[in-house]
């Protein structure tokens, strides 16, 4: 099975991300930060990509855009997973082409919803 990618800063967070992940069956490497992941998609195609929106140099929303310009990877389903419920970022996020958003803290619910409608699981 092919694995993810999990985009986050916090390790914290990152690390219990990749547990829950593991226990819905949807194995994933982790990128600490932006700078990690876009080495690491540089050589990797992911089936999904978790993306925190927040952090420090280049934010999820910029990596976002990356991904949906680079045609190797702009069919990968990307669920972004942030803390920031605000209206206007969910909407500039679904715009930019995301396929789902899910508001922290996350629980193993939330990411099945969201999973099943990116249509990683059915």
């Amino acid at each position: 099975m092919t694995e993810g990618l999990i985009i986050d800063d916090n390790r914290q967070t990152a690390d219990a991300l990749q547990q829950m992940l593991g226990l819905l069956d949807l194995p994933a490497k982790v990128a600490y930060g932006s700078s990690p992941a876009m080495s690491l998609l540089a050589s990797f195609i992911p089936q999904f990509i978790c993306l925190d929106i927040n952090m420090p140099g280049v934010d999820g929303t910029e990596v976002l855009a990356f991904i949906r310009r680079e045609p190797r990877l702009m069919k990968v389903p990307v669920i972004v997973i942030t803390s920031d419920d605000q209206p206007e970022t969910r909407q500039q996020v679904m715009k930019s082409g995301a396929q789902a958003m899910i508001i922290k803290p996350v629980t193993i619910d939330m990411l099945e919803t969201a999973f099943k409608k990116a249509g990683v699981m059915t």
